[in-house]
């Protein structure tokens, strides 16, 4: 079926109503910005391969890509029109409706326009398509809506004369249809005659509705041609739309089509769509069973949630659900924008596959110093998660796909599959795309990189053991304190070529996840929200967790001390790439080994890269805690050592910190207090050998007062 697409709503800068949406408010927000010169070439080499597409689909019943490849292109064609109004012409995808008509069947002009229907990706789509209504009619709308399956089969039109069916007719474009009477009248569902009921039928009314088949013939067709030695046909859809147009009625007859009827622009007084359904059965029609009235947003969601789950028990492919404002009255008032009507919306299921581009791609280097190529996409979503990342497996799948950067690319993941790349959009290519080269070099430590079949290595056996040491590290109690990034999940990660160094954790999406074995999107997503939960740090952890040599956590505390107001990592980086060995000596306790292994950690161009990640990833540095104005812990060191009961050690550091007190690691004669907790280790051991005052935790509560 034929769609419109875009969901939100441009803000016209001249004022005048957008071609696209009928409106001239509201905001619409790209995700990329494009440039109106590159936008022109994106959108005339769109235009050309949707048209393709097209003819292929509705005249020649040709499958040349998907149904979700086309609305993916279809979508970011929407997209870029909005943007930018001035690129919209008549004749461009987004404003037409059906396929052309074939020479071979009579024209027939519709009464009234058979519209298709704007979609909707997402619950957020479905609000803003709510929040269209309200503001074309100027006040608020109820949110009570008439929902029902959308087929995914062949939209058709029938017109009956008191009673008695005398045509029945293709969508077309929308205006003219095939006239394809003598085909549809060999469809058992399809009423020839329509039966009395206590609802009048009107002298001439006109019956919209799906031409479809059961899966369960479409197995039986393609066995027949399994016999015969044809190809199989693509889809079931793609067989009723041949079938109805068939020129020899007798294999229309064949084929065992079903059809629904949902909807009609003949007024016979119906109040609502529910009202209408029910003269529909009553006059004869099949419908929908599965359609209802719902009273709020969230029962649209609940109601396609379901049976985005329960699809495959319906016995015939639908690919979304339709949703109509309940009264027909303020559907009318609602009226039509472009080629759809403002009332009603298409809130699609998460496709299997989707169109995105590849931004980069770079190589992971696995525990085992494997170096795998990953694309880095445009986040896309696919089968309901968003994908930023797609395995190229090794380097012979780059040749073998073609796949360049800046290319137009099909990702796919169907079932509970890693997501990968199927096919490279060729002829959306502009030639500013890069070819790709495998490295001579290993992108972590520069060392030679060998090849033993289709595997590449970092010629250096210990490179992938010092990735996962430093990742390790990273998510530790002590830095960033990420639980559920398990030693064995960040192999995982690892090997699947989703993380090579530390920023990349937090570009981490639930779709990238949940496809591994054992994940699911329930980790996924606590995966996830745990890393976003982590995205701002303390200076002092932050610096901890970058593995320094030499920098430990109290090391830590005292640099962070030093670095001041520094409240992003460009701050960090600025800092401390400004201080010579020198100054940092200076700073209390940090001698000249800690010093030049600090100088030369920020001044190497890898951890500059990596930090310059870091900030373009969204970490935040959080301010510094100004220090209690009762300093009564000034020239005293504490160790800390077992488990406390009231606070954790980290709380208890801080708190000491706040007073003006130093906190040590380990325990010396300078030491001041060895706090111990339930299972002290070996410091309080070391404490009573030395003399050092050992502190239970009730002691040191008293001190902290």
């Amino acid at each position: 079926m034929e769609r419109s697409y875009g969901s939100r709503v441009l803000k016209n800068p001249c004022g005048a109503l957008c071609a696209l949406c009928g409106l001239g408010y509201d905001e619409y927000v790209m995700k990329k910005d494009i440039t109106l010169q590159d936008a022109k070439t994106r959108v005339k080499k769109l235009r050309e391969e949707i048209r393709r597409y097209r003819y292929a689909y509705h005249v020649l019943d040709e499958l040349l890509v998907s149904d979700a490849v086309n609305d993916s292109l279809k979508k970011e064609l929407f997209d870029l029109e909005m943007q930018y109004p001035s690129l919209v012409t008549p004749d461009s995808p987004t404003q037409r409706v059906g396929g052309e008509v074939r020479k071979e069947f009579t024209k027939v002009r519709h009464e009234a326009p058979m519209l298709s229907l704007n979609d909707g990706f997402s619950r957020e789509d479905v609000v803003a398509w709510h929040e269209r209504l309200e503001n074309h009619l100027k006040e608020k709308v109820a949110p009570r809506f008439f929902c029902d399956l959308k087929i995914d089969g062949l939209a058709v039109e029938l017109v009956y004369e008191r009673g008695v069916l005398v045509r029945g007719s293709t969508r077309g474009d929308g205006v003219v249809g095939e006239d394809i009477t003598a085909n549809v009248k060999t469809i058992d569902a399809i009423p020839l005659v329509l039966r009395d009921a206590n609802t009048k039928i009107p002298q001439r009314l006109t019956v919209r509705g799906e031409i479809f088949l059961l899966e369960k013939d479409f197995e039986r067709i393609n066995k027949e041609q399994k016999k015969k030695d044809l190809p199989p046909y693509a889809n079931p859809r793609n067989v009723a739309a041949g079938s109805v147009r068939q020129l020899d009625p007798k294999i229309t007859a064949s084929r065992g089509l079903r059809f629904l009827a949902h909807g009609t622009p003949t007024d016979f007084g119906q109040k609502t769509f529910s009202d209408e359904r029910e003269a529909f059965r009553a006059w004869g029609f099949p419908t929908s069973k599965h359609s209802i009235d719902v009273q709020s947003l969230k029962a649209v969601y609940v109601f396609r949630d379901q049976w985005e789950k329960g699809r495959t028990r319906l016995g015939y492919e639908v690919d979304g659900i339709v949703v109509f404002v309940c009264e027909r009255a303020l559907f009318s008032r609602l009226g039509v924008v472009g080629k759809a009507p403002r009332g009603a919306l298409a809130y699609k299921f998460a496709p299997e596959e989707a169109t995105t581009r590849v931004e980069d791609i770079t190589i992971q280097v696995g525990r085992t110093g494997a170096l795998t190529p990953v694309a880095t996409l445009a986040p896309v979503e696919v089968r309901g998660v968003t994908i930023t990342h797609a395995t190229l497996h090794n380097f012979d799948e780059i040749e073998r796909l073609g796949v360049r950067t800046h290319d137009t690319v099909v990702v796919s993941r169907a079932g509970d599959v890693i997501p990968k790349i199927t096919e490279v959009l060729t002829k959306l290519r502009t030639g500013k795309e890069k070819r790709f080269h495998v490295p001579k070099r290993c992108p972590i430590d520069s060392s030679p990189v060998t090849h033993d079949g289709v595997v590449y290595r970092c010629s250096n056996s210990s490179c992938g053991a010092r990735s996962r040491r430093l990742l390790r590290h990273f998510v530790s109690r002590a830095a960033f304190d990420m639980r559920g990034l398990s030693g064995k999940t960040l192999d995982r990660f690892l090997d699947a070529g989703l993380i090579t160094d530390a920023a990349d954790i937090f570009s981490l999406q639930e779709g990238d996840i949940a496809p591994l074995k054992g994940f699911g999107e329930t980790s996924a997503r606590n995966i996830v929200e745990e890393v976003l939960e982590k995205k701002t740090v303390s200076l002092a952890r932050f610096l901890y967790a970058l593995g320094i040599l030499h920098v430990g956590e109290e090391t830590a505390v005292l640099l962070a001390e030093r670095a001041g107001s520094a409240s992003t990592v460009s701050d960090v980086l600025g800092t401390f790439r400004d201080m010579s060995q020198e100054g940092l000596e200076a700073i209390h306790d940090v001698g000249p080994k800690v010093a030049e292994s600090v100088w030369e950690w920020f001044h190497d161009k890898k951890n500059v890269a990596l930090l310059e990640k870091f900030e373009k990833v969204g970490l935040v540095i959080e301010k510094q805690k100004v220090k209690s104005k009762k300093q009564t812990l000034v020239g005293t060191t504490f160790v800390f050592t077992g488990t406390l009961e009231r606070m954790s050690r980290e709380e208890a550091k801080a708190k000491v910190r706040a007073l003006g007190g130093d906190v040590s690691g380990s325990v010396s004669k300078k030491t001041s207090y060895v706090v111990s907790g339930a299972d002290p280790g070996s410091k309080r051991a070391k404490a009573e050998k030395l003399g050092v005052e050992i502190l239970n935790e009730k002691a040191f509560m008293k001190l902290l007062r």
